[in-house]
């Protein structure tokens, strides 16, 4: 299924308009030397990511991403270049005034950028899940004023986990109590990203008391009184990445912020979590590539014995593994993506995605702090922050165990009823 997307660049602002591109064409000319890994861009993607690429060479130096994340903070200023480049808008619909990318494109944007600051990107990337969850259940009025809301230069966050529910979404205890055409919502939040700098909340909350049937989901303004930000997270690694709680005390939000039926809110947090994992493994893909390029680097400048230790086998085997793991994780982010263009939600592929890849970005880590040995602990040296950042991938938008159980169960689904043999 071919997915045609129309946009143009005005500056260096991703707009759109005048020029359609197909995104599923991929040209091999003989004799083309390029660095292209698994993913043969078309023409136009490279030179979108050339743009970013210079955007984040310009906005994410060494010196910036050090100090926010000696720092632990998370600057808004540092986000304008962003929003004037329109980076926030890529999977808003051209109806609403984004550029409508698809998500194998996006990937790319968020994947380059996270080679620079993984917290940076998913900052971005955050608003997304939020968006997903008004795209897929709610109304054109609301992807309307979602979008409006984000248009100017803003932030989302979507709002599921709490104390007593992470893994077990169904045990959210915050409720959303009817009241005329309005409904009350009160609870607290935990955990989530953006939580603090967000102009526009996707939250799930309670409605009765029937374990996942009770869930609804909520989209809710910021601008609404009852709202209060709580602690923010001291966090080992993503420490750009803003992680707060948010408190929901009687806050009163018309029916027509409610997000698809009543009760439907846990199929629609887990809907939108699918497609969100890949996007997930997409960021952990960006470290690899940045810790692959270190160790490379360093391994060809780096003597031991008279000689660069890239002579040595022990850390050529190093080096092929990590670029082994690195190849075959976008191959498969691509495959997952592809289907998310076509409609499929990948329940299984996008929890198959968020758990080969993130499970590896933590060899190849490893592997790159190994490479520099005992530099590669020094905060001087750039691996030791990637490794940092790079642990909580097996755990944010759902752990890898419990992405286990779900392929498992679908396995069980698929498998029912057939006979096995030949």
């Amino acid at each position: 299924m071919s997915k045609s997307v129309r946009w143009s660049w005005t500056g260096r602002r991703l707009l759109p308009g005048t020029s359609a591109i197909q995104f599923d064409s991929h040209p091999l000319r003989e004799g083309n030397k390029e660095r292209t890994l698994a993913l043969l861009y078309t023409q136009e993607q490279r030179e979108f990511i050339r743009m970013v690429q210079e955007f984040a060479d310009q906005t994410l130096t060494p010196e910036v991403v050090s100090k926010y994340d000696h720092l632990g903070q998370c600057p808004v200023e540092l986000f304008k270049p962003a929003f004037d480049m329109g980076l926030h808008m890529l999977e808003i619909p051209e109806e609403y005034g984004g550029a409508g990318l698809p998500y194998s494109t996006t990937a790319m944007v968020f994947s380059k950028l996270a080679e620079y600051d993984a917290g940076y990107a998913i900052t971005l990337v955050s608003t997304f899940v939020a968006l997903r969850s008004v795209m897929l259940a709610g109304s054109a009025d609301q992807a309307r004023r979602f979008a409006d809301i984000i248009e100017p230069g803003a932030f989302a966050a979507f709002a599921l986990s709490e104390s007593d529910a992470g893994t077990d979404a169904g045990s959210v205890k915050s409720t959303a109590t009817r009241d005329g055409d309005d409904y009350i919502l009160t609870g607290e939040k935990t955990f989530i990203t953006n939580g603090s700098i967000a102009n526009v909340y996707v939250g799930i909350f309670r409605t009765a008391d029937t374990g996942n049937k009770g869930l609804s989901a909520f989209m809710i303004e910021r601008s609404r009184e009852g709202i209060s930000v709580g602690a923010h997270e001291d966090k080992m690694g993503l420490r750009l990445s803003d992680t707060s709680t948010v408190n929901f005390d009687h806050v009163r939000v018309p029916a027509s912020n409610r997000l698809g039926d009543e009760g439907a809110g846990f199929k629609v947090a887990m809907n939108s979590l699918n497609l969100s994992r890949a996007f997930v493994a997409t960021l952990a893909a960006g470290i690899m590539q940045r810790a692959l390029d270190e160790s490379v680097s360093y391994a060809r400048i780096r003597s031991q014995f008279k000689r660069p230790i890239i002579r040595f086998e022990a850390v050529q085997e190093m080096l092929a593994d990590m670029a082994i793991a690195l190849e075959t994780s976008q191959v498969l982010i691509h495959n997952t993506m592809t289907m998310m263009d076509q409609g499929n939600l990948v329940r299984k592929e996008g929890a198959m995605t968020k758990t080969y890849v993130t499970d590896a970005l933590q060899r190849v880590v490893t592997d790159a702090v190994q490479v520099f040995g005992g530099y590669g602990v020094s905060k001087a040296y750039p691996v030791e922050k990637l490794m940092r950042d790079s642990k909580v991938f097996q755990i944010f938008e759902g752990t890898n165990q419990i992405q286990r159980v779900t392929i498992a169960n679908e396995l069980d689904k698929e498998y029912a009823g057939k006979e096995v043999g030949r």
